[in-house]
């Protein structure tokens, strides 16, 4: 699903306050460039057929030193911004397939890059960027249930944009 049909007819609240659950936020990325060129972000495919989830970390880099008389110090020096996708596949989502593809699974470098939103749905608000598609199992499980899928996003290059959704930004 393209992220102009997921998002048609929604206007997500810039004042929006309150809870947020796993299923108010949007992952979607350009499968048309693979990076490599701007895609608008309103046909950017969004990561949901099959996902049961989606956990977003921001992997922190620290470096730790020990000072005279000061002690142990810890100094954040960078996050390393991740996705793990993992739920059942799903033939025919175009997300699945593209991450899924065999030149994506066994592919390496700039070849297994692609841009990237995520933001929430109820106000807008995330980041773009780009990360780079890790297939760690594309498909198993045991007889008789859903076939299995565990894709790793991480992010490459230059730290994420803020990044807030609107019908007319897309």
């Amino acid at each position: 699903m393209k992220l102009s049909e997921l998002m048609a007819g929604k206007t997500p609240n810039a004042d929006y306050e309150g809870w947020v659950t796993a299923d108010d936020w949007v992952l979607a990325i350009d499968i048309d460039t693979g990076g490599d060129a701007e895609t608008k972000v309103s046909d950017y495919e969004v990561v949901q057929m099959g996902v049961e989830g989606l956990d977003a970390q921001l992997n922190p880099v620290t470096s730790e030193k020990t000072y005279i008389r000061a002690g142990q110090s810890t100094q954040k020096t960078g996050a390393a911004r991740s996705f793990a996708v993992t739920g059942d596949r799903y033939v025919g989502d175009p997300a699945q397939d593209y991450m899924l593809s065999h030149s994506i699974k066994y592919g390496t470098g700039n070849g297994v890059v692609v841009n990237y939103v995520y933001f929430c749905f109820l106000n807008g608000v995330g980041e773009k960027g780009q990360v780079s598609v890790i297939v760690n199992s594309d498909g198993g499980g045991n007889a008789g249930e859903s076939s299995s899928v565990d894709i790793q996003l991480s992010k490459i290059g230059a730290e994420p944009e803020e990044y807030t959704y609107s019908a007319a930004s897309a």
